[in-house]
């Protein structure tokens, strides 16, 4: 990835919805330039461009870190059927005291322990849960890997 893929970057995570020609003019290229740039980079997988959302102010109170201790052989089937949950927006796969780690978020405590006792406990394969409740998020940011 060359310096002016990252600029290009660096203006699409400030902004996602910032005009090729706007960017193009800051950068010294032409839109064409920027536009295919920037499609090679969707096409890729090194760039998406998405709506990022709040999920507090969407009616989602509740968000918590849940990890996972796995049957050993089960890992990947487990991680697999854990990310099809609409619960669940984070799903990595570690090294360490859990096998995986998972970010969920619910509308309030009742929903959250709906999703512990109905829906992740029951996934064949999950020997273990530790959760551990947001009480503030303090920061989460989308800009990384440009400088």
């Amino acid at each position: 990835m060359s310096e002016i893929d990252k600029r290009i970057i660096e203006h699409l995570q400030q902004d996602g919805r910032r005009p090729f020609t706007q960017i193009a003019a800051d950068l010294g290229l032409s839109e064409s330039a920027v536009r295919a740039r920037t499609n090679r980079l969707v096409e890729q997988g090194i760039v998406q461009i998405v709506g990022v959302t709040d999920p507090l102010k969407l009616g989602f109170a509740q968000m918590a870190m849940i990890g996972i201790r796995c049957e050993p052989r089960k890992l990947m089937e487990v991680a697999k059927r854990i990310a099809a949950f609409p619960e669940v927006d984070y799903v990595v796969i570690t090294a360490g005291r859990y096998d995986i780690l998972i970010e969920t978020v619910h509308e309030d405590n009742e929903a959250l322990l709906r999703f512990l006792s109905e829906k992740l406990r029951t996934v064949d394969g999950v020997a273990e849960t530790e959760t551990f409740v947001y009480l503030r998020l303090v920061k989460q940011t989308y800009q990384w890997g440009t400088r």
